[in-house]
């Protein structure tokens, strides 16, 4: 079956089995890899990316399903070189450890970020309560989340 969609601002048409999930698509047949896959069942959220604004997890959806959607993984967060300042500051709180849950976290931030531009401590939480992490105990994580938010509204403040 034939797809179009927008991945991090670039079209596809593509001719897709059924049967192929977003995961897969995005991984292995446009090679963003920064789409992991942990346990194939939206319970991990390694393979957490944003559709059409809102976090999901790419292994509980078809590709199909993606059909006319926008699609942003971490690949597609780069702006001119510079890192997101989610990305700053997960590197920075040394929020990142093996990596593997990274990219999904930062999806799950982003889209909490993207709605709420001072969230709480408790608004972090639940942001990330779908990705699991086995090296960080989501503190570092959690003030990564809060300090991408000082920044951008920092960043705010010096652009108007």
């Amino acid at each position: 079956m034939q797809i179009r969609l927008m991945v991090n601002d670039r079209r596809y048409s593509l001719g897709v089995d059924p049967s192929l999930r977003l995961v897969d698509l995005l991984r292995d047949v446009l090679g963003f890899t920064s789409v992991k896959e942990g346990c194939s069942e939206g319970e991990c959220g390694a393979c957490t990316v944003l559709m059409d604004g809102k976090a999901v997890t790419s292994c509980t959806i078809m590709a199909f399903q993606a059909d006319g959607s926008e699609i942003l993984t971490v690949e597609g967060l780069e702006n001119r070189g510079e890192l997101e300042p989610i990305e700053k500051a997960f590197i920075e709180n040394d929020a990142v450890q093996c990596g593997f849950c990274t990219p999904g976290m930062i999806m799950s931030a982003k889209a909490l970020l993207d709605k709420k531009r001072k969230p709480t401590e408790e608004d972090a939480k639940r942001a990330i309560e779908g990705n699991l992490c086995r090296c960080t105990g989501y503190v570092p994580i959690i003030k990564s989340i809060l300090d991408a938010a000082e920044r951008m509204e920092e960043d705010a403040g010096t652009s108007s």
